[in-house]
């Protein structure tokens, strides 16, 4: 299982529509992402039903973000995408919703959990991420867990503001 003392990683269950319909259509998420309109929770009801969760057939991988004390509920999800098991590569998302489950190092740690996974499961390379160039967590997150920066595109996504840096990290796997 993937899991430390404190939060588990899992697959995505049916019970989880809620939960993903609530991440998936909160704007202030977009921003990370490409999300531009809004999800039915009938889309995600698919997406659930229809994802083998292998990332070999899919291409992605979600897996849900719980506490090991309440593993029905999720806190969040960590997102592995753009996989190519040629290069053994993915690239690497993560979001914990709700404010309340913010700042007690859940995403640290989920962060922790699925590099293990990738490097010592999965065989990867390397992991990679794109994130907001005014995005400070999750730069601090992704530093502290040893990714560096790689590159910065300028004027790269659109804000209420104008235009903001989108800064690639990466973390590769010399073991």
């Amino acid at each position: 299982m993937l899991e430390n003392d404190v939060i588990r990683l899992r697959a995505v269950e049916p019970e989880d529509l809620e939960f993903l319909y609530q991440c998936e259509n909160n704007t202030e998420i977009w921003r990370c992402g490409s999300t531009t309109a809004p999800y039915s929770r009938f889309a995600l009801k698919q997406y659930i039903s229809e994802t083998q969760n292998d990332i070999y057939t899919d291409k992605q991988l979600r897996l849900i973000i719980c506490l090991k004390t309440n593993p029905k509920e999720a806190i969040g999800a960590v997102d592995l995408f753009d996989f190519d098991p040629f290069h053994q590569r993915a690239s690497v998302g993560i979001v914990i919703h709700q404010a309340e489950n913010q700042r007690h190092g859940y995403a640290r740690q989920s962060l922790g959990l699925i590099i293990d996974y990738c490097f010592g499961f999965l065989h990867l390379h390397q992991l990679h991420c794109a994130i907001a160039a005014d995005n400070q967590k999750s730069i601090d997150l992704f530093t502290k867990a040893g990714f560096t920066e790689c590159g910065r595109r300028t004027e790269w996504l659109k804000t209420t503001n104008g235009y903001t840096d989108e800064l690639e990290f990466q973390l590769i796997n010399h073991n």
